[in-house]
């Protein structure tokens, strides 16, 4: 419905081990075959092990997240299992502080390795003095990475199986990449308006009252510094779209776009609609179903808003990721 998209300058980060580069402590890898063979075919994909670039060795000794110190004192430090005088903490630190100033304005997404205490996002076990396990929390280059870009799409691979977290994820590098791009070209009021007006049912698929929240925010365009407008929209856009889809949400949707076709169609194409969103509403076929009935007949009854909106086609069919939502 709309022009090919330009992926060939779309870049991810990722962790080496996941593309099959063997950097693991103990000299392996952890490569992902959906990463190294799918997503490389749509982005390219910037390997990244902070470990080695930190100048620890492969194979070499492991490190894990170690608490120290007690009351207000108390911080988690990246230490080495054999040898706790081994502490990388400012060393990964640094390291996530250049990368964020290199790769910031040049990536648009980052794919990270899970349990990881450089590269883990949640859920990497922390050790007490005592060599026991006790609370989770991210790895230091992960956490610092995360700190200096809060609104730069960021996942772990095995949070990729998950098919409705895998589909997100995407979707956000896509948007993500749309908007960097509006950047570099120049955001003018009326730009800016144009960028939200074709992601508003992506929006509201994901939290209806933000969607309003945001309207009333990109009215003010021509009211207030558009660099001022921009920034808390960025932040607002990308946390919005974090937010899990439900069926439910995207069966909104849907009814909101059958609400364009309600003229031009009969009664028999309409109640045809409705049975198929709500087949998809009850779990039992996958959004790509709805979705290419409602296309079929915007097809033979254009409606020009409908064709700017990024929610029919926000990454490319191939991907096939609405087929297991």
């Amino acid at each position: 419905m709309r022009e090919a998209m330009n992926e060939q300058a779309i870049c991810v980060g990722v962790s080496s081990c996941l593309m099959g580069e063997e950097v693991r402590f103990d000299g392996g890898h952890k490569q992902d075959r959906f990463i190294r063979n799918t997503l490389s075919e749509h982005f390219r994909l910037v390997p990244v092990c902070p470990e080695v670039a930190i100048g620890l060795g492969t194979p070499r000794q492991p490190i894990h997240l170690m608490e120290r110190g007690r009351g207000e004192a108390k911080e988690i430090r990246v230490v080495g299992v054999k040898d706790a005088s081994l502490d990388v903490t400012e060393a990964l630190n640094d390291y996530a502080d250049r990368m964020a100033d290199r790769l910031g304005g040049r990536i648009s997404g980052y794919l990270l390795k899970n349990k990881s205490p450089s590269c883990g996002m949640e859920r990497v076990k922390v050790y007490n003095d005592s060599g026991q396990p006790g609370s989770n929390a991210p790895g230091a280059y992960a956490a610092r990475l995360m700190e200096r870009l809060p609104n730069l799409p960021m996942e772990e691979e095995g949070r990729l199986n998950d098919d409705v977290l895998r589909e997100n994820f995407i979707q956000r590098v896509y948007v993500y990449h749309r908007w960097q791009t509006l950047l570099a070209e120049g955001l003018t009021p009326a730009r800016l308006v144009d960028f939200h007006t074709r992601h508003k049912l992506m929006l509201l698929a994901h939290d209806q009252a933000e969607y309003r929240r945001m309207g009333r925010l990109v009215a003010r365009a021509g009211e207030m510094p558009v660099e001022e407008l921009a920034e808390t929209y960025e932040t607002r856009l990308m946390g919005t779209l974090r937010k899990r889809a439900s069926r439910r949400d995207h069966a909104n949707v849907l009814y909101h776009l059958m609400g364009y076709l309600k003229i031009p169609l009969d009664s028999h194409d309409r109640m045809e609609i409705v049975d198929t969103i709500e087949e998809y509403r009850q779990g039992r076929v996958p959004l790509v179903v709805p979705l290419t009935l409602l296309e079929h007949h915007f097809r033979r009854h254009p409606h020009p808003y409908v064709e700017a909106q990024h929610y029919l086609r926000p990454y490319p069919r191939e991907l096939m990721l609405r087929n297991r939502i």
